[in-house]
């Protein structure tokens, strides 16, 4: 017996380091899924943004002797926004940066298009504007879940692959740290509505 014991002991600590380097990989796996989950769930809220804003247009477009520049810069924001795209698997603090920057212009776009519509009277009573208008609301709070729920995805995730030891084996298995979704640049700023 005093013979297969150093066999046995080395078999018990390979079968204890394949389960545990097994585990480490298994839990990054599933916690970055619960990233690329949560990143989708960003991409349908924007989505459903984008969407609206297309009827939005029209229905200001159909209702009043419109503005065309803020027409236009709602349409080009509308379009450039849905062409930033992110790798859910790989995302960096500059694609975030990037993405943001586009959904800001966005925004952006909307308010300059919602203030001007104060103008028009008959528009702000029209049942399809203001149900639209109550839609684009729902949807930024939408937004903001998603990006929060996002945030709240990564940081078990970033916890994990980060601390030490699974810092070693999370590298080997190709595991990195994850970007958080920041406020753009200038968010920090009370934003100035004129009419």
């Amino acid at each position: 017996m005093k013979r297969f014991l150093p066999w046995i002991i080395v078999a018990a600590v390979v079968f204890i380091g394949y389960f545990w380097i097994k585990g480490i990989n298994n839990t990054a796996v599933a916690l970055n899924e619960n990233i690329r989950e949560s990143w989708g769930n960003v991409e349908t809220s924007y989505q459903r943004r984008n969407d609206l804003i297309g009827n939005l247009v029209n229905t200001v477009k159909g209702a009043a002797e419109f503005e065309k520049g803020t027409l236009t810069a709602v349409i080009e924001a509308r379009s450039k926004a849905t062409s930033t795209t992110i790798d859910p698997t790989n995302i960096s603090p500059e694609q975030l940066a990037e993405f943001s920057k586009a959904q800001s212009g966005v925004s952006s776009a909307l308010s300059r298009l919602l203030v001007t519509v104060e103008r028009y009277p008959d528009l702000k009573a029209n049942a399809n504007f203001l149900k639209l208008q109550d839609e684009l609301a729902s949807t930024e709070n939408q937004i903001l879940t998603a990006r929060t729920r996002f945030n709240e995805a990564v940081k078990p995730y970033n916890n994990h692959v980060l601390t030490f030891p699974n810092s070693i084996f999370a590298g080997m298995f190709g595991f990195k740290e994850k970007a958080y979704f920041a406020a753009v640049e200038g968010a920090d700023k009370p934003v100035e509505v004129q009419f």
